[in-house]
């Protein structure tokens, strides 16, 4: 017997959106998080354009835009030879075209404050996975501890949302294949002053050194690379060492580059790039970092696992919520399917770009500097800088959205059989109404999962078609609109 629809390992930005999403639906959620709280400093605290689509979705954006925060609108490159555009990090016809900064406590708080709302879903803090319950090859439920002890819970489903270092991958076997990273990030903080800069946010790179700036309510968030690995040498040469070199990159911090924090209030992030070859097996799926551990470029990797989040709510919520179904493996590889590729062609755009601030970083101030590759090509030919900003936007090829598009192949096989029947000469069905002369037909698709029904304009005519129930509606010739209502 399962005691739930679907368990999440972790309480991060995938695990607690994939809650939220299914609570919505009436799915029983168990969100099992192993620490007490969310405050953990230098977590991913960028949302992009597609994340703020989706809290608007959810009807959650304004509750989100209350918390402080700050919005970046462009990426500079700063390099000793000056100062160039080097990404616009919001994507075309969005309705937010920008970065927005917050602390991702805050915003995780939101969610899972909204998920609670639903007497279908559970938190657990502090309760770290010890096992997972397999029968016969399939995964049935996890055991976990808290401060109450020791417990088990069997689900339908076990979600790994446990981020980079992901207890349900170890526990399931699974090995990740990863691309070696030549660099690792020091994160620290130095005071903001209103008199800085405004755009000041960005990439700062020269006398081969790299560092990148983003601003906090006060502060500025400061990832400088290091060697991979070479954290013990730059902290024997020393704090004012460190400090020297901020000031070289940005001389407009004057003083504040030489008082760094101490050693303790500094964070060390080992730089990582893999992915697994498959993020499930029967019983257990994996999704963002858990699946896929993104480099710190861009600031994409809070993005793709929201947008992992949604792809798995909207193929497998369904499945979970008809009791008398199981979730097959194929649903799983469906989900792997929709999101494989964006996260492949992120990781490829991410490696270019490292790549080439590398190379702009070994420019000195007494040689001409070149802006890196990615940044000249963006100048010459828009396109290229457009497909990148874009991806990184949207977390992949399209965002996703809480309510998908009616099936496509159904949709198609009706305006095609619709046509042929129109230029055949083919009689209307008399238990339909005569259409006028603008109409269009509704598209009834029982595999659009929310119920959302689709509007496509045709001149005239109606139709029906096995497993499809079409119905005339009055509508502007030529004019599509999906439809807002919750099905």
């Amino acid at each position: 017997m399962r005691d739930i629809g679907c368990c999440i390992v972790g309480a991060g930005p995938a695990g607690a959106m994939l809650a939220l999403l299914l609570a919505r639906q009436g799915i029983g959620v168990v969100l099992l998080e192993a620490h007490s709280d969310f405050e953990r400093d230098f977590r991913g605290d960028t949302l992009h354009p597609s994340t703020l689509e989706l809290m608007d979705e959810l009807g959650l954006v304004d509750r989100l835009l209350e918390i402080p925060h700050d919005t970046i609108e462009r990426f500079m490159l700063h390099t000793p030879a000056g100062v160039v555009p080097f990404r616009a990090p919001g994507a075309p016809g969005s309705k937010y075209p920008h970065l927005l900064q917050l602390p991702q406590a805050r915003f995780l708080e939101l969610v899972i404050g909204e998920a609670q709302r639903s007497p279908s879903f559970k938190l657990v803090l502090g309760a770290r996975v010890e096992e997972l319950i397999q029968e016969h090859g399939v995964c049935l439920g996890v055991r976990y501890r808290d401060q109450t002890g020791s417990h088990e819970l069997r689900a339908r489903l076990i979600v790994g949302a446990d981020g980079r270092h992901s207890k349900v991958r170890q526990l399931a076997g699974f090995e990740p294949v990863g691309k070696a990273q030549p660099m690792d990030v020091l994160w620290f903080r130095l005071p903001r002053l209103a008199m800085d800069p405004a755009d000041a946010d960005g990439i700062y790179a020269g006398n081969g050194r790299v560092m990148v700036m983003l601003r906090k309510a006060d502060a500025w968030q400061i990832a400088y690379w290091i060697p991979k690995g070479g954290y013990r040498q730059v902290r024997e040469a020393g704090r004012e060492e460190l400090g020297r070199s901020v000031a070289a990159l940005a001389p407009w911090l004057g003083d504040r580059a030489t008082a760094l924090p101490e050693w303790r209030q500094m964070a060390v992030l080992t730089v990582e790039s893999s992915r697994l070859r498959r993020w499930y097996r029967p019983g257990v799926l994996l999704i963002g970092d858990a699946a896929h551990v993104m480099s710190p470029v861009g600031g994409v990797g809070t993005n793709l696992t929201i947008q992992d989040a949604v792809a798995a709510a909207n193929v497998l919520g369904p499945r979970l919520k008809d009791t008398s179904s199981e979730v097959r493996t194929r649903d799983l590889a469906a989900v792997q399917r929709r999101r494989e590729w964006s996260t492949r062609v992120i990781q490829f755009l991410q490696d270019m770009t490292l790549r080439q601030v590398l190379a702009a970083s070994k420019a000195g101030e007494t040689a001409p500097a070149r802006p890196p590759l990615a940044a000249r090509l963006a100048r010459r030919l828009p396109t290229i800088a457009a497909f990148r900003d874009r991806m990184f936007a949207n977390g992949g090829f399209h965002p996703e959205r809480v309510r998908p598009r009616t099936g496509w192949m159904r949709t198609a096989i009706a305006l095609v059989a619709l046509v042929c029947g129109a230029a055949c000469g083919l009689p209307t069905p008399s238990a339909a109404p005569t259409p006028p002369l603008t109409a269009a037909f509704k598209v009834s698709d029982p595999s659009n999962v929310s119920g959302a029904p689709i509007y496509i304009a045709l001149d005239e005519g109606c139709f029906k078609l096995e497993g499809l129930d079409v119905d005339l509606v009055s509508m502007t010739p030529n004019e599509v609109v999906q439809s807002v209502a919750t099905g």
